[in-house]
């Protein structure tokens, strides 16, 4: 059983490398071409930009859930290994809005709050 877990776990990473990769490569790009996307607060940018984040989240969340395959292809996992990979993933997914749109979507702050949280709660 371990074996075939780590194998799901390997292309749950493959598929988020490949998602954030060709998702940038072949659909964000054309769509941020158009002419007629909104201006949300106030630039198209902005649009633009929480967007991308957003796109890059869902590749976030596999390498999270790949690494809760990892944990339970090691046994059965523990509370605070479950906590830890959760925060840690919400700190990666802050850090995304934080950076994309240079801390202007809020959602940064929000996923630092949680992230910390459970990072807190995972190491007690």
């Amino acid at each position: 059983m371990a074996v075939t877990l780590f194998l799901a776990a390997a292309i749950f990473m493959v598929m988020g490398v490949v998602h954030s990769v060709l998702g940038e490569k072949y659909i964000l790009v054309r769509l941020f071409r158009r002419k007629d996307l909104p201006a949300l607060f106030g630039s198209a940018q902005f649009t633009t930009r929480t967007l991308r984040f957003a796109w890059h989240l869902t590749s976030v969340a596999w390498f999270a859930f790949a690494a809760l395959l990892v944990q339970l292809a090691q046994g059965p996992p523990t509370s605070s290994g479950v906590l830890q990979v959760i925060g840690w993933a919400a700190i990666a997914s802050g850090c995304l809005p934080l950076i994309v749109t240079r801390g202007r979507h809020i959602a940064w702050l929000v996923l630092f709050i949680i992230g910390g949280i459970l990072l807190y709660w995972g190491a007690v």
